[in-house]
């Protein structure tokens, strides 16, 4: 085997290493030998990202119908750009004809395509099974939202190769409470969502199995009961984690640091939640049920309005970046491990280590905390160098 490696400083301790591997394993991680002013100018090394929600990209989405092989690589392959090494392509409430193409389309991708198949850890399921109600419904079609339905998750399940490893429900629709259990048994892990629920609705969601709330303090109603209300339940109960969109439009710095204050390092998850209209310009954008516009700000909305928004413009590792200058005691570090370590651990899939033995699954990046912003040099997937940032050197 050929012996690879990466130079930089290491996102949790800021050391100087040199990280070496082979095949899809670490092998080495060794000091560099370099003086203060030398380790300030070198890249950052982390764990390869992992993000559980992601719709599509550049137009295309994964809930289309009729969703092709070459659409789906194509939605994929940019994520590469932005550290991902993870993912979960995300289905969003839609006919059941078109969820049905786009995961068996995306079973025939993994299926097809190794290199896909390394990205894709597994699918979320966002819908059908959500409220109605304006507001909590967010960008999700009315007319395709409707009651939980185990045969149809079945089938659809089957259809992925059984790959959906995580589904979004709201707790009043008909027949969640009995789903649940059901999901959770069959190895999936349930996420409440784009809900209405009572406190007590959410409470037996959780009593049910659910283990997660998505994007939460998004997918909500513009107007709810100050106490008690579905938003502060769920911050409440320990057996939750909490994913967030921090893309710095979705939720404010305040609701993140409240969110991380009750929830804790171990509980906290981040996403960007791309749309798929995720790296196009401003315009509006027409779809099988929904028109969408992107905004100057980069905000993704329902056309016609500027409030309703309609997933997110920005990649992952806009995200991480992002969080540490909303939430001034959450560091770069946190940051990173709220998008990998922390979903690996509740979905029990092996994300990238920066030890011995670890998976090669790591990203080099420039950091400049100032403006937010991190630039990806280099992405490795299980040992595969598959990003390298043009014009970067080749080391």
């Amino acid at each position: 085997m050929i012996t690879q490696r990466l130079s930089g400083k290491r996102y949790d301790t800021l050391e100087p290493v040199m990280i070496s591997w082979e095949g899809g394993r670490i092998q080495t991680v060794e000091p560099l030998r370099v003086d203060d002013e030398d380790t300030k100018k070198l890249p950052y090394l982390a764990p390869g990202l992992f993000d559980m929600q992601i719709n599509g990209y550049g137009g295309i989405w994964f809930c289309k119908r009729g969703l092709t092989v070459d659409e789906a690589i194509q939605a994929i392959e940019p994520y590469l750009a932005a550290g991902v090494t993870k993912l979960f392509p995300t289905l969003i409430t839609s006919s059941h004809e078109a969820l049905a193409d786009g995961f068996a389309t995306l079973k025939e991708v993994c299926e097809e395509h190794p290199e896909i198949d390394q990205l894709v850890a597994g699918c979320h399921l966002e819908g059908p099974y959500l409220s109605a109600e304006d507001g909590s419904r967010g960008a999700h079609p009315l007319e395709h939202i409707r009651p939980a339905d185990w045969t149809e998750f079945s089938k659809l399940q089957e259809l992925s190769g059984n790959r959906i490893k995580l589904i979004t429900v709201a707790p009043e629709q008909e027949g969640v409470l009995e789903f649940i259990p059901k999901a959770v048994n069959s190895g999936v892990v349930v996420s409440i969502g784009h809900t209405a629920a009572s406190p007590d609705l959410i409470r037996a969601a959780a009593d049910a199995g659910a283990r997660m709330s998505t994007h939460l303090g998004n997918g909500a109603q513009g107007m709810i009961r100050r106490h008690p209300n579905y938003i502060w339940e769920q911050l409440a109960d320990d057996r939750l984690h909490c994913c967030l969109i921090t893309d710095g439009h979705h939720i404010p710095g305040s609701v993140a640091k409240i969110a991380y204050r009750v929830k804790g390092y171990e509980r906290m998850l981040i996403t960007c939640d791309a749309s798929g209209l995720a790296g196009l310009s401003p315009g509006v954008y027409e779809s099988e049920s929904l028109n969408v516009e992107i905004l100057e700000d980069g905000r993704h909305v329902i056309a016609g309005q500027n409030q309703l928004l309609a997933g997110s413009g920005a990649t992952t590792e806009m995200c991480v970046a992002e969080l540490p200058r909303m939430v001034e005691e959450i560091s770069l570090a946190d940051a990173v491990d709220f998008a990998s370590r922390n979903p690996g651990r509740l979905f029990g899939i092996e994300t990238g280590l920066l030890e011995p033995g670890g998976l090669a699954d790591m990203i080099q990046f420039d950091y400049d905390e100032s403006a937010a912003r991190i630039d990806i040099l280099k992405t490795v997937v299980e040992g595969q160098l598959r990003y390298t940032r043009s014009g970067q050197a080749s080391e």
